[in-house]
């Protein structure tokens, strides 16, 4: 591609806080250093909110909360509307801040303004259709009215790896609800949702409604306004070790609950299925976001049957992937988010290799936060990365003769977000579907995401679903009332 001017394209982004409807410094001046990640280098610096800025962000909201929630649910969805059309138009200038500050290639961040965007479009229409029912009651003395209401103002907290798509994921639906609403960025990503914050601006959300918060110190800054009693709701996208905090801060005040935490998604492959599709779909599962999802493929089990052709054929591919700054041409893997991430990958790697797991590919080492995409065969049942969430470019690769054996390995995780099953059987496909205990299934496929379906999952994965019908449900409460006839 062109050569890129990196502070033009910063450049544009504010970098104060966004709070009723003012750009403003942080308490205090303090700012806060943005990376990219292929470099190390400090692209720009924004506020850093102190605690006194996160409780101004919540009187706004709640000074705002009463007169957005009156208006016409089809002039909420006009402005949604209008924010879709802005985020399409400036779909290329919003994919270049992603890459710049999170580090994926230009093509998946692309495609993330794409799929953020869809959420816009989304809860624009569902934000007229929210419904209720009115019913004669059984003993035909009287009538049973519901309705429902916005639950009121709400704390949305977004996480770094898909820092566009995660907030228009929790902002639409509240938005489309009529609910103001509070956002928290991850510190390391900011600058998309700042960027966000504006377009949403230029597209007539009033004063207060969306109010973004960026902080280094999230527990000093979140935890008074999560106590505070203000706020009724709370969505936050991350670790299950912070959702586990946050749901004991929200407990205080009995706050709604959207939890989408970790994943260990299994991928499983049956000897029936076509091995070139599960190889594809493989691709997807693992390597988006270089992976970096919570709904990344973390393990996979192949028949004993296909299993050498499967690893053959997908190691070919893992090993020709172009690992590099995501905004030069032609590179498919960009870098991790920073060194923290980079040493736990390694680590994970390295101990299964230690237990004995065979590395079948492995990049020459690069200077920044790159980790090369790796595939990995034998490995034990002891090793770390078949437990914990890798959040890389790492696939270990396990093999399996019984259908009963491979629901049960992958159901052998606390997690339960996602999973991913290939054959060409379609009953056994619809059986396995129905053992695993995930909140989504890819069957046949690779990728799960869709604005207009449920995503979200079940134990330490977290509870409440984003997209589809039911997204704009978690941001209603139920009022129902006795009719006397």
């Amino acid at each position: 591609m062109d050569t890129i001017d990196f502070d033009q394209a910063v450049g544009r982004v504010p970098k104060q806080l966004f709070i009723d409807g003012t750009w403003r410094d942080a308490q205090g001046t303090r700012v806060l250093p943005v990376e990219d990640p292929a470099t190390g280098r400090t692209l720009c610096e924004v506020a850093d909110a102190a605690p006194a800025d996160g409780m101004a962000a919540l009187d706004a909201a709640d000074a705002a909360q009463a007169a957005w929630a009156r208006r016409a649910p089809r002039d909420r969805g006009a402005v949604l509307r209008r924010a879709y059309d802005l985020m399409t138009e400036r779909e290329d200038e919003l994919a270049l801040l992603v890459t710049l500050e999170m580090g994926k290639p230009l093509a998946e961040a692309r495609g993330e303004v794409r799929y953020a965007a869809g959420f816009l479009l989304w809860f624009s229409e569902e934000a007229v259709r929210v419904s209720g029912r009115y019913a004669t009651a059984p003993d035909g003395n009287g009538r049973l009215l519901v309705s429902q209401r916005p639950v009121g103002p709400c704390v949305l907290i977004t996480p770094w790896n898909f820092p566009l798509a995660m907030g228009t994921r929790k902002i639409g639906p509240a938005l489309a609800a009529g609910c103001a609403v509070v956002v928290k960025p991850a510190s390391q990503t900011p600058l998309s949702m700042l960027a966000l914050a504006r377009l949403l601006e230029e597209a007539g959300v009033p004063p207060g409604v969306v109010n973004v918060v960026v902080t280094s110190t999230s527990g000093a800054v979140m935890e008074p306004v999560l106590r505070d009693g203000r706020a009724r709701k709370l969505s936050f996208t991350g670790s299950t070790e912070v959702g586990r905090m946050l749901a004991q801060q929200a407990a205080h005040q009995l706050l709604r609950l959207s939890l989408e935490l970790g994943g260990n998604a299994p991928f499983v492959v049956f000897a029936d299925a076509d091995v070139d599709a599960a190889v594809e779909g493989a691709l997807i599962a693992k390597m988006r976001n270089g992976g970096e999802a919570c709904t990344a493929a973390n393990r996979f089990y192949v028949a004993n049957g296909v299993r050498d052709e499967f690893v053959t054929k997908f190691a070919g591919r893992i090993a020709a992937l172009r690992v590099g700054p995501g905004y030069e041409d032609g590179v498919d893997v960009g870098p991790l988010i920073d060194a923290k991430q980079r040493d736990k990958v390694a680590a994970l790697v390295d101990d299964a290799v230690a237990r004995g797991a065979q590395r079948l590919t492995a990049g020459a080492p690069r200077d920044g936060y790159f980790y090369a995409p790796t595939v990995l065969t034998a490995v034990p049942a002891g090793a770390a990365l078949l437990h914990e969430e890798i959040f890389g470019p790492v696939a270990p690769i396990v093999g399996f003769d019984e259908e009963d054996e491979a629901v049960a390995a992958a159901n052998n995780t606390e997690y339960g977000l996602v999973a991913y099953v290939y054959t060409a059987d379609l009953q056994r496909g619809l059986r396995v579907m129905e053992d695993l205990d995930v909140g989504m299934v890819g069957l046949n496929q690779g990728l799960v995401s869709n604005p207009a379906a449920p995503f979200g999952g079940i134990k330490a994965s977290g509870y409440g679903r984003e997209g589809g019908q039911d997204g704009i449900a978690e941001y209603l409460d139920l009022k129902y009332a006795a009719v006397a006839l």
